[in-house]
This record gives structure tokens, C-alpha cells and sequence, in this order.
């Protein structure tokens, strides 16, 4: 996709910023899964210079557990990755992009392949990290209703921008309903039913879904 412009990010204070931390939580990590890498390596891979059979882990234990507890997975630390299931290792993924604690976290399609519990349990610890942190989150999604019951801004990628502005008003766009059908107007209504007006007049950082077509 074709594009040009620039991006300034401005942190919770209005002050520009170029340096930025940005975290990251991929789709999908390949790796192979007969390995016997664990959750601890991986941290400790990701957090120090050394190859992992030359550094002491325990002298990074008691962060990479707090990283975890952060998406309710301290309880994985030395599972090997291999045995994960898919939003177990979504959380873990999640932790590492925590771990620092960055301005812009961004989210490809994370919870691809994971169950319905999975799926419920990462968007309540984003949610949760939405309220409490101070970053901006963008999430990429083609599920239509968390993206209308978790983000407050969304935009409609189809080769370009078709539209955006809140889920309301993108969901009820006859653009969206052209591309998605009438499920774009049903599934905004739905979530907005679901959410009780105490948590809809509360404002929190903002947090962004993307379609792609």
C-alpha cells in the first residue's frame, strides 16, 4: 500500500517526543514448537546481550515473573513455549511487549487462532492496561465486536482509509455496511448494549482498531 506522510507522537503531557518505546505483539510466533525453550529463556533472550546458556537467569527471575503477572501467566514462567496454547503464548507475547512498559503498544491481529475464553481473557487485560498505563494502543482486528466494545476510535483500511471516528459512527457508515453488510450495524449496537452506562461515561487513553481489507 502506497503512502507518505509523517508521524509525531505526542506523549500524555502534549510534549513531542521522536524516541518513543513502541511494544509489539506479533500475530503469530513461529518457532519450533519441539524446541526446549521456556517462557523464562525467551524473556531472558529478549532482555540481555548474552546468549541464555551464559547468563544467569535468576538474577532476571523476579522480573520476568512480574512482567508475566502483568497478563496472569507468572504460573507459565518454565513452561517450554512448545506447550503453550495459543492464548497463553498471545500472553506471553504480551508481557514481553510490556517489558519495558512502552508509550505505543501495537497489536496485529493477537488473538488469531485462540479461543473464545483466550480471546476474553487478553482483551480484559488490555482493557485493564488501558485504564491504568499511560500508552496509546492500536490494535489491528477483523473482529468486528471487540473492536466495537474495546476501542474508542476506530479506522477502516481497504486498500486506503474508507472511514473513521468512533464505532459508532464508523459501524453505521453505509461504507462499512457496503463492505462488512449489515453486520457493521448490528455488531455496534450490540456492544453498546453490553456496556453499562457507568463504564460508557468514563474516558481512558485511547485505544484504536484498524480493518484491513
Amino acid at each position: 500500500m502506497p503512502h507518505t506522510g509523517k508521524l509525531h507522537y505526542v506523549d500524555a503531557k502534549g510534549k513531542h517526543t521522536g524516541h518513543p518505546v513502541i511494544g509489539y505483539v506479533p500475530q503469530y510466533l513461529r518457532f519450533d514448537v519441539s524446541a526446549p525453550t521456556s517462557v523464562q529463556d525467551i524473556f531472558c533472550a529478549c532482555l540481555t546481550r548474552r546468549p541464555v546458556w551464559l547468563f544467569p537467569a535468576g538474577k532476571l527471575r523476579a522480573r520476568i515473573e512480574k512482567s508475566l503477572a502483568r497478563v496472569h501467566a507468572e504460573h507459565l514462567i518454565d513452561r517450554r513455549l512448545g506447550a503453550l496454547s495459543g492464548g497463553e503464548l498471545q500472553r506471553v507475547l504480551l508481557a514481553l511487549a510490556l517489558d519495558p512498559m512502552p508509550d505505543l503498544l501495537l497489536l496485529d491481529e493477537p488473538v488469531s487462532g485462540v479461543d473464545q475464553n483466550g480471546l476474553e481473557l487478553f482483551y480484559e487485560i488490555v482493557a485493564d492496561l488501558r485504564e491504568k498505563e499511560d500508552m496509546a494502543i492500536i490494535l489491528i482486528s477483523h473482529d468486528l465486536n471487540m473492536v466495537a466494545k474495546h476501542a474508542d476510535q476506530v479506522v477502516l483500511l481497504n486498500k486506503g482509509v474508507i472511514c473513521s471516528g468512533t464505532p459508532e459512527e464508523v459501524f453505521a457508515d453505509a461504507r462499512t455496511k457496503h463492505i462488512f453488510g449489515l453486520l457493521a450495524g448490528e455488531t455496534a449496537r450490540e456492544a453498546a448494549a453490553d456496556i453499562p452506562e457507568s463504564e460508557a461515561a468514563e474516558t481512558a487513553e485511547p485505544m484504536e482498531g484498524g480493518e484491513r481489507g
